[in-house]
């Protein structure tokens, strides 16, 4: 609790990549659940979407795209700016990232209030991609995160693999 600032309760997820069993199992079930749904790339959200996202997408023969915030990436690029729960960022992506036709499976550590899940899904909006789902190890239900990334992304599945907490 009270990390990054006062208030907010973060979850830290790294134990699980550091536990070579849980990541692996990890891994296998986001896999198996998308095995065969036309998937093309990975996105990972930086930065915890990167450990899984690239390990994912390795494990799937796929590209992984990441997702940055700003002024990280050394190309042209989309932004989205959008609100956290302590305040505003934004993040980017290439903008030849991704092109019409491709499917993508987007993942993210926690799935809080919606805001960096939305700013990201715009972003493949934004290329022409088709977001297939968004990939969370844990939803925090209580911060409206799901309710708010339904709205606006109805179409988006959202997969967890450790629901409720």
């Amino acid at each position: 609790m009270d990390y990054p600032v006062p208030g907010v309760i973060f979850k830290d997820v790294t134990p699980i990549a550091a536990n070579s069993v849980a990541f692996t199992s990890v891994l296998d079930t986001i896999a198996n659940h998308f095995a065969h749904d036309g998937v093309t790339h990975i996105v990972g959200i930086e930065a915890r979407g990167f450990i899984f996202g690239a390990a994912l997408a390795a494990r799937m023969g796929l590209g992984f795209i990441p997702i940055r915030k700003s002024g990280k990436l050394p190309r042209q690029t989309h932004r989205v700016e959008y609100a956290l729960e302590y305040g505003t960022d934004a993040i980017e992506i290439h903008t030849d990232a991704l092109k019409p036709g491709d499917v993508v499976l987007v993942i993210d550590d926690v799935l809080a209030t919606g805001g960096t899940a939305c700013a990201a899904l715009d972003l493949i909006s934004q290329c022409g991609a088709k977001a297939l789902s968004l990939v969370v190890l844990l939803k925090l239900d209580f911060l409206g995160g799901q309710e708010t990334v339904q709205l606006k992304f109805p179409q988006v599945e959202i997969f967890t693999l450790f629901p409720n907490l």
